[in-house]
């Protein structure tokens, strides 16, 4: 299961917005790294260098390689309808996504971590990859280990404060939520523009 593994704090700063969580280097150095400190902020840069960043922003959010990243572009561009609002909606359906926005983690990299230890099932079926794409009318639920439970229990306290989002149904009792329909673009709270992407692989 490839992933990220270099620095998280450079990188957000880079693009100057929290891609994995919540972080408090943002609020004491809103500035790129490097060496000029804030005047590398001032830089002006290509139109190509622009859509590189909003495919870089929208990678590291939903913790991709390129290689994957490039597989959902293609996939997305082969369907009808508008290319990058299909291509953020099957980001937006990755099982550990969903389960991130369900609020039984805190960050995409935990629900990554916890759908892959085993503790989620889908539609009563036990699912530990992170890259699942969920559809309408499946349901997610925490498997019925105590540890499972435990811990779904203690990080949705957590983030009870966070709204669930209008497509995704939850019940805390049960600690199960429903995919009731595909997101909107207008739901898929990312700050992205996702028609550089597009344009950036049509070169």
């Amino acid at each position: 299961m490839a992933r990220y593994t270099g620095p998280k704090g450079k990188v957000s700063r880079r693009y100057g917005t929290p891609l994995f969580g919540p972080m408090k280097v943002l609020e004491t150095k809103n500035y790129p790294p490097g060496m000029h400190g804030p005047k590398s902020a001032r830089r002006k840069s290509s139109d190509y260098a622009a859509a590189l960043a909003e495919k870089q922003k929208l990678r590291y959010m939903y913790g991709l390689l390129e290689r994957q990243f490039r597989r959902y572009f293609e996939t997305a561009r082969t369907r009808r309808g508008v290319t990058g609002t299909l291509l953020l909606q099957m980001l937006e359906t990755r099982l550990d996504n969903v389960v991130f926005r369900l609020g039984l983690a805190n960050s995409r990299p935990a629900a990554r971590q916890f759908v892959g230890h085993g503790h989620v099932m889908v539609n009563g079926r036990k699912v530990n990859i992170p890259s699942y794409n969920v559809k309408p009318g499946d349901v997610i639920k925490v498997c019925d280990k105590a540890r499972s439970k435990s811990l779904a229990i203690h990080v949705s306290e957590l983030t009870s404060l966070n709204a669930v989002p209008d497509w995704l149904s939850f019940e805390k009792d049960t600690l199960s939520g429903t995919v009731s329909r595909l997101p909107s673009r207008e739901e898929i709270q990312t700050n992205v523009n996702e028609q550089l992407v597009v344009e950036l692989y049509s070169r």
